[in-house]
């Protein structure tokens, strides 16, 4: 567990801060209800994660919606919503400090707690994508009910607009990315282990002081990060934001 004295550390490097960006992974979520993909409880511990696989949906595309249903759709979508730790990065933008959030995640918490810039880097669940018309629509609009559900406009399947296993992350997403790393004089990385590349190579692209907020040693502790705090991601924001003098 992260001591007084790291919080108070942390806190005055955010407040001197002025470009500050954070980078997150699956463990800011878990508090708001929505498992890491690995790990013991992780959800391929209960699913293959051929299903994720783009040669596996194209061959067999209504037994990957079904399983992409139940997990990112009927149980994520109902009942996923942002934490204080999503909402804390979304009080430094608000008070211009933070220039923007680039995250692994697909679950659109940080736009639900109200953050404005956020860089998804391996796309949404949000969105369906047509896998022959390349149309966008927001899932939304269609019925999941019908297995795999279909472009309105000519017909194709749709697969959730995230990076599958086969495919590569978004020329935009590494581009905006690399801007904003570019700019920071502060990098917050939070609930990420730095295993899954490519984004584990993120947070060398910048120079910039990192702060990690992670319940376990990562990847970055031993040789990238300078201040490191040892828990949960709502209670390292609640106590940043106590020091700083942030509502939640």
């Amino acid at each position: 567990m992260a001591t007084k004295g790291q919080y108070d550390e942390a806190a005055r490097m955010i407040d001197e801060a002025r470009r500050i960006v954070a980078f997150t992974g699956a463990g800011i979520s878990v508090e708001s209800g929505i498992p890491t993909f690995r790990g013991a409880e992780g959800l391929w511990s209960r699913y293959d994660p051929k299903i994720l696989d783009l040669g596996y949906f194209f061959a067999h595309p209504r037994e990957s919606w079904e399983a992409i249903r139940e997990i990112f759709y009927d149980y994520m979508g109902a009942n996923a919503r942002p934490n204080a730790a999503h909402r804390f990065l979304a009080r430094l933008e608000e008070a211009g400090s933070l220039i923007g959030v680039i995250t692994q995640n697909i679950d659109n918490l940080h736009q639900e707690a109200g953050s404005r810039t956020v860089v998804e880097f391996h796309g949404t669940a949000r969105t369906l994508v047509c896998t022959e018309c390349r149309d966008r629509t927001p899932f939304t609009e269609h019925d999941l009910s019908e297995l795999p559900p279909r472009c309105t406009r000519c017909g194709g399947v749709l697969k959730p607009d995230f990076v599958f296993f086969g495919e590569s992350i978004p020329p935009e997403a590494w581009r905006e990315s690399e801007r904003l790393l570019g700019e920071a004089d502060l990098l917050i990385v939070v609930g990420t282990t730095g295993e899954v590349a490519p984004a584990s190579m993120l947070p060398y692209q910048t120079r910039a002081p990192m702060i990690e907020i992670n319940v376990e040693p990562s990847r970055y502790t031993a040789d990238r990060t300078d201040l490191y705090l040892e828990d949960k991601a709502t209670v390292a924001a609640r106590e940043l934001a106590k020091r700083l003098g942030i509502e939640l």
